[in-house]
């Protein structure tokens, strides 16, 4: 089986856009990479897993974490050589991670590896303070604040460093550009 890539050196700032589904991870990712005009990672887990719905009619299996940390990684790693100042990662292996402890109850030992060997310079950790929008894959509506809790405690387990990002809209934005600022002050 092939296994999670190292992440490859990057020479600036790497954050990571974490936390539950339906947060506006890809929303602000695409604001900050506008903003400080770079590169930034797609989550590789939406095409996957979606792409796997659309064939099946089922969604992520314990089987599809390592794949989909595979994947997640060599985009990581693609997005990296063409970023500048900053790279803006619309999740990681940690969240992968965190989604197999709460769906499965376990995660693959190689998965729990890459999360502690992974270098990042901040986790911005999205409240579940916004609208759910539905979709074929997202299904924990009804336990936000539970998921949130989880993503949480997947930092504090790691000892990651971390900033809980806020807001509706523009004040949203506004929280992540803070955070993003007092680490670079």
């Amino acid at each position: 089986m092939e296994k999670i890539p190292q992440q490859k050196a990057f020479n600036g700032l790497k954050i990571v856009l974490y936390g539950p589904e339906s947060t506006g991870k890809s929303t602000l990712t695409k604001q900050l990479t506008q903003h400080f005009k770079t590169a930034h990672v797609e989550e590789f887990a939406r095409d996957y897993l979606q792409d796997k719905y659309d064939a099946t009619k089922t969604i992520c299996e314990y089987h599809d974490l390592l794949p989909i940390a595979i994947g997640q990684r060599i985009t990581e790693n693609d997005a990296a050589q063409r970023a500048t100042g900053y790279l803006f990662c619309d999740t990681d292996a940690l969240e992968t991670y965190v989604y197999s402890i709460a769906y499965f109850d376990k995660a693959p030992e190689e998965l729990k590896t890459a999360v502690s060997k992974s270098d990042y310079d901040l986790y911005l950790l999205l409240d579940v303070d916004i609208p759910w929008v539905a979709d074929d894959l997202r299904d924990k509506p009804e336990d936000r604040k539970g998921m949130f809790q989880y993503f949480k405690q997947g930092l504090q387990d790691f000892n990651k460093k971390y900033v809980i990002i806020s807001g509706t809209g523009e004040n949203r934005f506004k929280n992540a550009l803070a955070a993003i600022e007092n680490i670079t002050n």
